[in-house]
């Protein structure tokens, strides 16, 4: 059982790690430390709103993924296949771009969020109470699923290929690394650090962290395809 199941767990936590470096749910995170601590708020209170921020990221994301992994399974069988292609195929565009927005970076079409919504989450931001900011966490996390979801999405995808309580466990493993690095930032800045080096991190890697999405979605919409044709199967 567990042999059978260690390629969709490797690949499940692979993706899980690069995806968490998510530029928008961690510059939403950075914007609201700033307003807490601009405000004069304690260092207790910034790990208190913090953690619900990401608490309701990661509790927004796993409901969003049980419930496409329910829609999914209602799928007749013979249109899986078709359905799996046509999900694959959209993976590697969206990694084909991503790619390209290593190398020109803003030009042409970026799955991005757009820039009316991304005031919205700017204003939201400001609302620094306990119900604004799991109103933040839940609104970030809507909206960013159709910009830059796609590796949630493929995982998805293969996990209701069978869909059991090791899955589950699995959809379960992911969000918790998705929301790790945003978990690591808020107690590094409530222990001390200096934010603008937490910015400072996230403007150098960002290149690299869309070459390194586009890559993994090129090789997660390939494993898609692959299995719907039945050339692998991943147990």
């Amino acid at each position: 059982m567990l042999t059978s199941q260690l390629p969709t767990f490797i690949t499940v936590v692979t993706t899980a790690a690069i995806d968490a470096i998510n530029p928008c749910a961690i510059g939403v995170l950075i914007l609201m430390v700033s307003v807490i601590l601009a405000s004069g708020g304690s260092r207790k209170r910034l790990a208190l709103l913090g953690s619900l921020y990401v608490f309701t990221i990661f509790v927004t994301y796993l409901a969003a993924g049980l419930g496409l992994v329910y829609y999914f399974q209602k799928i007749p069988l013979v249109l899986t296949l078709y359905i799996s292609i046509v999900i694959g195929s959209l993976i590697i565009l969206a990694g084909l771009v991503e790619i390209k927005d290593y190398f020109w970076y803003g030009r042409w079409f970026s799955l991005s969020i757009p820039a009316s919504v991304a005031k919205k989450i700017h204003a939201y931001s400001q609302k620094v109470t306990v119900p604004g900011v799991m109103f933040l966490g839940a609104f970030v996390s809507v909206v960013e699923l159709p910009c830059t979801g796609a590796p949630y999405l493929a995982i998805i995808t293969i996990l209701s290929q069978n869909f059991n309580f090791g899955a589950f466990l699995m959809l379960v493993i992911y969000n918790i690394i998705f929301v790790l690095p945003l978990i690591v930032i808020l107690f590094l800045v409530a222990g001390g650090m200096e934010l603008r080096k937490i910015k400072k991190w996230k403007q150098a890697g960002r290149e690299f962290m869309r070459l390194a999405i586009g890559l993994l979605l090129i090789a997660l919409g390939w494993i898609l395809i692959l299995i719907a044709n039945g050339t692998i199967n991943f147990g």
